[in-house]
């Protein structure tokens, strides 16, 4: 597709809204803006599928606009109605949407429009306040839309939406990975039908399809990709590694010193991963920022993401939670510790390099147990990972770098044994995500030498897990002298004091105390533990299955019939006792026919 000018499309755009994209520099229109901006502005309902980086916000946030300039000059936009919804899976993507629907604002032509964020994780009168204060335009996350709509009544949000002309769902793939599908399935019911509805994506899923029938009315799908053989942008340079288990550490800690990133993602497995590798890696490296996000942060996450876009020479550890729709044009390489639990994410998170014509490039290490995940990516998501070493220099490992980067981990976590803690919880929650993985055919748990991988972590002692074997504790590598793990102590004055006090009463009563008792269960490996929920899933099923299709079978005690014999017994009985009542028979009498 040819790429427009923004001055030639038609129908022509406003001059506020050409002012504000004149501001931010954008000259040319991407593929999937040229696509969709007509459709949108001619009434029409839009699927759009383009790879990530591509301009998606842009492409609604214009139609957006120029829907509400036209409506005002046709009647005034009234202050308490909401005449544009958009919905974002996560409170970044949100607030990032938020920002860029602000700059349209600032043009004075545009500053009567009125706009709000309504976000979970705060207060919901602070949202109610906004509402009631003017929100022609509301950017939010579902699960608090939906709490608005249908829990508060006094609001009356179904009522002040009765006007509604656009509806946005972005990253709605997303929106429906996270279990939002009941919840957007309800916020449909309260919206008015005469829309127009635009669900913007970087990938289609067959949850998407149902969706799109649910919500949208004959609408054009637009599918725009630079390439017909890759999934990502075309000046992304996606890389591979093969290491070995006990390496990854040290590799990626060399990779990035000789690499002198200047802005860069490091996705990691889960939120005790983040939480660990961002005590440990300052250490490493002094010349660096570290920051951390992941999900449990809550409203922390804003302020942190923010000091990352203003920051130079810097990375953030993140989980998937930033794999979709973050906008950051200077993140110059993406890291990854392992391949996502879900294909598609990889997609996602390669993504977050190379957006508005730039350059970015990926690295994604791999054991060599894992080397069949190349040839399946590039089958599965259209992505082409090409070998690192082959194409740069080839890092080695010095033994003595790696003993002493070993030692130094070590003596981090017996500074402080809050380190010691977040790094047996990071290991144990990697190893349980590793196992949950969507490709566990190619990713399969039991192959992982668990005792290497535990020696990457710089662990003082192997966690206790059914999944450890003695093959694992050879492989571990642990510090060279004894340690007594009860002397190693917080460097939290109050959490140590505490943990002081429960030593003394365990060494008296042998019991470790804690607030609440709980009941002892031997713990069995996560596989077979899997492999149990589903054996009792299948049972589940097989007696729904016989209930429907036999419903007297299902059930487990059956009446018994009562004969017509017993009937007549029970008539002759209250028939008795009626003549009693009415006194026509006395007591000896009653008595001797009732046989008592």
């Amino acid at each position: 597709m040819v790429v427009k000018d923004w001055a030639k499309i038609s129908p022509g755009l406003s001059k506020p809204v050409l002012s504000c994209i004149e501001k931010q520099g954008f000259k040319t229109m991407t593929p999937i803006q040229a696509a969709v901006i007509p459709l949108i502005m001619s009434c029409k309902d839009v699927v759009a599928e383009a790879v990530t980086g591509s301009g998606k916000t842009l492409a609604f946030v214009v139609p957006m606009l120029e829907m509400l300039i036209k409506k005002q000059k046709e009647s005034p936009l009234r202050k308490d109605f909401v005449y544009a919804v958009i919905i974002s899976p996560t409170r970044e993507l949100a607030s990032q949407i938020y920002k860029v629907v602000e700059l349209f604002l600032q043009e004075p032509e545009l500053s009567h429009i009125t706009m709000t964020l309504l976000l979970g994780g705060r207060p919901v009168e602070a949202d109610i306040e906004a509402i009631q204060k003017g929100a022609q335009i509301a950017v939010c996350t579902p699960g608090r839309l939906g709490d608005l709509l249908a829990e508060r009544k006094q609001l009356n949000l179904a009522g002040r939406l009765k006007e509604m002309d656009i509806l946005v769902l972005d990253e709605a793939d997303r929106l429906l990975d996270l279990g939002f599908s009941q919840t957007l399935t309800t916020i449909l019911q309260y919206l008015p039908r005469q829309r127009r509805t635009g669900l913007f994506s970087a990938t289609q899923t067959k949850e998407l399809q149902d969706l799109v029938r649910a919500g949208l009315r004959n609408p054009v799908v637009v599918s725009v990709k630079e390439k017909s053989t890759i999934s990502t942008p075309i000046l992304l340079e996606n890389y591979y590694v093969i290491v070995e288990p006990e390496d990854k550490f040290l590799f990626l800690l060399n990779f990035i010193r000789n690499r002198k990133i200047a802005k860069g993602l490091f996705f990691l497995p889960t939120c005790a991963c983040v939480d660990y590798w961002a005590d440990v890696l300052p250490v490493f490296l002094p010349d660096i920022k570290i920051f951390a996000i992941h999900g449990k942060m809550k409203m922390k996450r804003s302020k942190i993401l923010e000091k990352f876009r203003q920051a130079e020479n810097t990375i953030l550890l993140c989980t998937d939670l930033l794999a979709r729709g973050l906008d950051i044009p200077e993140v110059e390489w993406v890291l990854q510790w392992e391949p996502p639990t879900n294909p598609a994410s990889l997609v996602h998170r390669v993504g977050r390099t190379a957006r508005g014509g730039a350059a970015g490039c990926s690295l994604l290490p791999l054991l060599p147990t894992e080397d069949t995940y190349v040839p399946f990516i590039k089958t599965n998501q259209m992505v082409e990972l090409k070998d690192w070493r082959k194409s740069k220099d080839e890092i080695k490992i010095n033994p003595k770098l790696k003993e002493k980067v070993l030692a130094m981990l070590h003596e981090q976590q017996k500074q402080d044994r809050a380190v010691l803690d977040k790094g047996q919880r990071a290991f144990v929650s990697h190893m349980r995500a590793y196992t949950k993985h969507e490709c566990n055919l190619l990713l399969q748990f039991k192959e992982l030498p668990l005792g290497h991988i535990a020696t990457s972590y710089g662990l003082l002692k192997l966690p206790i897990m059914p999944e450890i074997r003695q093959e694992h504790k050879d492989q571990f590598v642990g510090p060279k002298e004894d340690i007594d793990f009860n002397s190693i102590p917080y460097k939290d004055k109050q959490k140590e004091a505490s943990r002081l006090q429960k030593l003394g009463e365990f060494k008296k009563t042998g019991v470790w105390p804690s607030k609440k008792k709980k009941k002892m269960i031997q713990s069995e490996p996560w596989e077979q533990a899997k492999l149990n929920k589903e054996e009792r899933k299948q049972k589940r099923k097989k007696r729904k299955e016989l209930k429907k299709n036999d419903p007297e079978g299902g059930k487990k005690r059956k009446r018994k019939a009562v004969t017509q014999e017993e009937l007549n017994e029970l008539a002759a009985d209250i028939a008795l006792m009626k003549k009693l009542k009415k006194r026509k028979i006395t007591e000896e009498q009653f008595d001797q026919q009732f046989e008592v």
